[in-house]
């Protein structure tokens, strides 16, 4: 589940830059026609295997999927080389010289084989009932969790890309807190509604990104809860802030600061983690303390800085081959992965950071 706490942007009409591309590399001229319909088979081709997966998958017993995903995630991590280097890049960002290359590489063969896991779990959910799927998912705090959101259910569960983050949003449709879900659409537009309906189970609604700000505010005004990542990467030009994120500056979202100072909302972070032998458990944190005046800025660092020494314990159910530090400041002498890139836009979030600490998060 992904928040994309956008705002209208500008249109950039890009048509006289490609047309200069075009004209400097005459073979991409005549490639690009022939790749067009190879895309539309590929299309098809994934199309065809999800819808195959999605029956397949719910008539496999528990330990099969188990199997499965630790086979799967251990031949990913071999052959996206792509999503392994940045992998390797951010843990050694993260941690430096206190983990051996030896150590890294077992961590992101771990994380793939906890990511294929929870995908081929999402496919599993039509097995679960509100009867069995305690014998799955174990969840700590429970009873403080009820007592925090209180009566109106009105709650903004923050989690992150950890373990089997797709079932700890299924887990509060279980237990009576069906929520706003925004979901990132793929590229390929067939995939969409085969997610949507799977995501979609136990109350759950699914809603698109355009205009999803407005629509996690209205439900939370109704006395509704939505469910917000908040590790989730933003450009700079979208309402984002910037966070300490082991030590390196990050520029994620602030959907749920912005959410909690508008309607008051609590802000519960909870996240999910593996078990062995396929079950998992939900640990719900108790509310995060935001002082009165506090900003975006530190309701996101307030929220973040619960769930790092959780990455920190046990680092390889986070989603290590995501990108989340895209940007890094102009002076610094930390070493960023390999993707990171300065920013001027960056520079001005981590400026008004500094200069406005105690600045009200009302705008």
């Amino acid at each position: 589940m992904q928040v994309n706490a956008g705002r209208p942007r500008a249109i950039v009409d890009l048509s006289s830059r490609v047309e200069c591309k075009f004209a400097a590399s005459p073979k991409r001229v005549y490639n690009a026609p022939m790749r067009q319909p190879w895309k539309k088979v590929r299309y098809q081709l994934e199309w065809l295997g999800l819808l195959i997966a999605a029956k397949v998958i719910p008539l496999l017993p528990r330990r099969i999927c188990f199997y499965l995903g630790q086979i799967f995630g251990a031949l990913a991590s071999v052959f996206d080389w792509r999503g392994r280097k940045v992998a390797l890049s951010n843990l050694e960002a993260a941690f430096g010289d206190r983990l051996s290359i030896f150590a890294r590489r077992r961590i992101v063969r771990q994380s793939y084989q906890y990511f294929v896991r929870s995908m081929i779990d999402l496919f599993w959910t039509p097995r679960l009932t509100k009867d069995n799927f305690w014998h799955y998912i174990h969840i700590e705090n429970l009873e403080q969790f009820h007592k925090e959101v209180g009566p109106s259910k009105t709650a903004i569960a923050a989690s992150m890309h950890y373990g089997n983050f797709e079932w700890l949003s299924l887990a509060l449709g279980f237990i009576g807190y069906p929520a706003e879900v925004v979901t990132k659409e793929f590229k390929n537009p067939l995939l969409n509604p085969v997610f949507k309906k799977v995501r979609g189970q136990f109350g759950h609604n699914i809603v698109p990104r355009e205009g999803a700000i407005v629509r996690l505010y209205k439900t939370l005004r109704r006395g509704g809860s939505v469910a917000i990542l908040v590790d989730l990467w933003l450009h700079p030009n979208l309402p984002s802030v910037a966070i300490d994120c082991f030590g390196l500056k990050a520029c994620v979202t602030m959907a749920h600061a912005w959410l909690h100072e508008k309607t008051g909302a609590p802000i519960l972070p909870a996240h999910c983690e593996p078990l062995p032998n396929g079950r998992y458990r939900i640990v719900a944190h108790p509310k995060v303390e935001i002082p009165p005046g506090a900003t975006y800025e530190q309701i996101a660092q307030a929220c973040w800085d619960v769930f790092e020494p959780v990455v920190r314990k046990n680092p390889a159910p986070w989603l290590w081959m995501y990108k989340y530090w895209r940007y890094k400041p102009a002076a610094t002498r930390r070493r960023y992965p390999f993707y990171a890139r300065e920013s001027r836009r960056f520079e001005k979030l981590l400026a008004r950071a500094a200069e406005n600490p105690a600045r009200p998060a009302s705008r």
